[in-house]
């Protein structure tokens, strides 16, 4: 196994979790410190024992956090990979954010530490909000946004969930 050794002094990203319950210099004290990651962009069919092989190339991994829908609790395109220290972590920003795993683009960010219930996607279906919003088709990620996808079955472009079982 090949384990990168850098220091720590990835920058942080530009990225910042609104749902934070603390002030943004407290938020900002957390990420400069967390051995936490987001990674985003996923398939939802990777799964986390591929995490587990990519990402432990660049140190020990504590946990991986699989991302849930929250209404069918199936994975939904992100997880949060804990590292046991802050260097290993630095090392999967460098090396792995912007690669590809299971054809996707993955990106990879700081994250200020994982607690129950941030697993669950925050859209309005339960799945992430980029993905309600997203205009373009995707089969690995349900096919169109939720938003575009209830405007083309109301204009008859797409046929309901009804109509693909008709004969």
């Amino acid at each position: 196994m090949t384990t990168f050794v850098v220091d720590s002094s990835v920058r942080l990203g530009q990225y910042r979790d609104r749902s934070f319950p603390g002030t943004r210099d407290e938020l900002e004290a957390k990420l400069k410190t967390s051995t936490t990651l987001y990674v985003g962009n996923l398939s939802f069919y990777t799964t986390e024992e591929q995490i587990h092989a990519l990402f432990s190339m660049c140190g020990d991994v504590k946990r991986i956090i699989m991302g849930l829908d929250k209404v069918k609790r199936t994975p939904c395109g992100f997880c949060f990979v804990e590292y046991y220290t802050r260097e290993a972590a630095a090392n999967n920003i460098r090396y792995l954010n912007g690669t590809k795993l299971d054809d996707r683009v993955i990106r990879t960010d700081w994250d200020y530490g994982f607690s129950e219930g941030r697993q669950y996607g925050r859209g309005k279906h339960g799945g992430q909000v980029r993905d309600e919003f997203r205009q373009t088709f995707d089969q690995d990620r349900g096919g169109y946004g939720k938003a575009l996808e209830t405007q083309l079955i109301a204009s008859g472009a797409l046929p309901t969930q009804d109509d693909s079982n008709s004969p």
